[in-house]
């Protein structure tokens, strides 16, 4: 009786142990969270294991204590690999590239340690060594209980096992290969790994070759000159081009978050008007998603679609225009105003800037707001401080501007400060500075956050309109990306709202011929991608009433 009971107990723990492993290998996420969920598929890796351990086994008594950690550990990298393979579309909206993505993982933990609590950082890593140590014994348990079935179990139980085994991979290969569906099989891990595999060969071997090619449509290398601007003198206003930190198309389109931002769309409205300015909206597609800020930079500024680092990789090989050669021709002079800028930036040759405002040149002294520290409105404030100094007879600026306050995860916010004139002071804040600052990110419901962030960029741009009134100007001011899915949603597009406020009428007429509509708010489908924005600027600004 009590070996019928033992041999039931060890069936179970059979049971139980194989179907952890599947688990492992077959979970998915729980969509916008960092959670998982069951959803009763199978692996065919799991049953693959099974069958390559008792191919092992046949002529060994057990596992070794050495090759149960290997299997172990390449186990849990298999299992790392499926969480990030269902979890990244879920917070970032695209899936993960292993070659791109890894080179930022160290600013990415660093920016989320500087706004972090020190006991938020303590308590996340605690779980994180908690989690990979269960893990680690969980997989050990499982592996020594099936290859201990698999050696000395039953002889009845082995035959169960590998018939099983064997039926799982022969109707995962009718399923894939046949086309005729068998079980609900998960898609298998090594798969992940083979396609990241292929972007890490085929980025070494382009860079390798010097690939110069750029990017691609149809498979066909597409690099096309950007369109010569042809101006008088009194048509040569400053150009600005401002990038809105993951100002995405979910501004307009998820009313909690629109509703957020009704206030500051009025006032940019009205500080447009009041400043004897107009405004033309549209949607273009962004190449990036959630991240990847200079993919969606670099493509306007260059005028080739940059999707990923490759792209990117290739385009600085490349000597091409950019739109600063274009300006530059014109005799203007051009400027970078870059206050997440910390570090050499050799890029900044590329596109032909006369000056870098970074952090250092900035020189912000007042109280810092997370991982960013400066402020946009301080930045724009002491950009207008710097070049006011410059002599009257200054040629016009084309400036690119990418802000970093409404970057992830949008908390503190900077209070903005109605006083400009106080921004470059010893004191750019009161007590409202320590109020925002002491406001942490509240990870699991971002959007209040992120609209708080969008109106602060908003009620920014309206102040610099109304610092610069009576002053010539082309504002071109636009989304980078759309902010992570956590906060635009499941299945939200690639759009971003593009603005262009001026004083020039034949400006906002050529653009309105072009699709744009009157007004802070954009209608319809996406002009196209945003690479093609770069030969509208350049023929908008070159079509003054007087040269028609």
């Amino acid at each position: 009786m009590t070996s019928g009971i033992s041999r039931w107990a060890q069936a179970a723990l059979l049971l139980a142990a194989l179907l952890l492993l599947n688990a492992a290998l077959t979970f998915h996420n729980v969509w916008p969270t960092p959670a998982i969920e069951l959803r009763g598929e199978w692996s065919v890796e799991i049953a693959a294991l099974v069958l390559g351990l008792a191919l092992w086994l046949r002529h060994r008594d057990g596992l070794t204590r050495r090759a149960e950690i290997f299997v172990a550990v390449l186990l849990g990298v298999f299992v790392l690999a499926r969480y990030a393979e269902v979890t990244a579309p879920a917070l970032y909206g695209r899936a993960i590239n292993l070659y791109w993505d890894a080179q930022h993982v160290g600013g990415v933990v660093a920016m989320l340690a500087r706004v972090a609590e020190g006991w938020q950082l303590l308590a996340a890593l605690a779980v994180v060594l908690i989690a990979f140590a269960f893990l680690g014994a969980m997989l050990r348990a499982c592996l020594r209980r099936v290859a201990a079935a698999l050696s000395n179990g039953p002889i009845l139980e082995r035959r169960v096992l590998l018939g099983a085994a064997a039926s799982v991979v022969v109707l995962f290969a009718v399923d894939r290969v046949g086309g005729i569906a068998t079980l609900p099989f998960s898609i298998p891990v090594t798969q992940t790994w083979a396609r990241q595999f292929a972007l890490i060969g085929g980025s070494w071997l382009q860079v390798r070759r010097g690939d110069r090619s750029g990017s691609e449509e149809g498979g066909v290398a597409v690099m096309r000159d950007l369109p010569v601007l042809t101006q008088d003198a009194a048509s040569r206003t400053d150009v600005s081009l401002v990038f809105i930190e993951s100002y995405g198309e979910i501004a307009f389109s998820r009313p909690e978050i629109a509703q957020g931002l009704v206030g500051s769309r009025a006032q940019l409205a009205e500080s447009i008007a009041r400043t004897g300015r107009g405004v033309v909206s549209a949607y273009v597609r962004s190449p990036t998603f959630g991240s990847g800020s200079w993919l969606a930079h670099s493509s306007l500024l260059s005028g080739v679609e940059i999707r990923d680092g490759d792209d990117y990789a290739r385009l600085m090989m490349r000597a091409r225009p950019t739109l600063g050669d274009v300006f530059r021709a014109q005799g203007y002079r051009i400027l970078a105003l870059m206050p997440g800028l910390r570090q050499a930036w050799p890029e900044g040759e590329f596109y032909s800037f006369d000056e870098i405002y970074g952090a250092t040149r900035l020189d912000y002294r007042g109280p810092e707001f997370g991982w960013w520290r400066i402020p946009d409105q301080f930045a724009i404030a002491q950009y207008e401080r710097f070049e006011r100094a410059a002599a009257p007879q200054a040629p016009p600026r084309f400036l690119f501007f990418p802000t970093i306050s409404s970057h992830m995860p949008f908390r503190p916010t900077p209070p903005y400060q109605p006083d400009w004139a106080r921004l470059t002071g010893p004191s750019p804040y009161g007590d409202e500075a320590a109020r925002a600052i002491a406001q942490p990110p509240e990870w699991t419901n971002l959007a209040p956050a992120y609209s708080d962030s969008i109106a602060y960029a908003q009620r920014s741009i309206a102040g610099w309109l109304e610092q610069r009134r009576g002053q010539p100007l082309v504002l071109w001011m636009l989304g980078d990306h759309q902010p992570p899915a956590a906060v635009s949603g499941e299945g939200a597009s690639w759009n971003v709202p593009v603005h262009v406020i001026s004083d020039r009428p034949d400006v906002l007429d050529a653009l309105l011929a072009r699709g744009f509509v009157r007004g802070l708010t954009p209608a319809g489908e996406a002009l196209g991608p945003m690479h093609e924005l770069a030969p509208l600027m350049i023929e908008s600004l070159g079509s003054p009433s007087g040269n028609r």
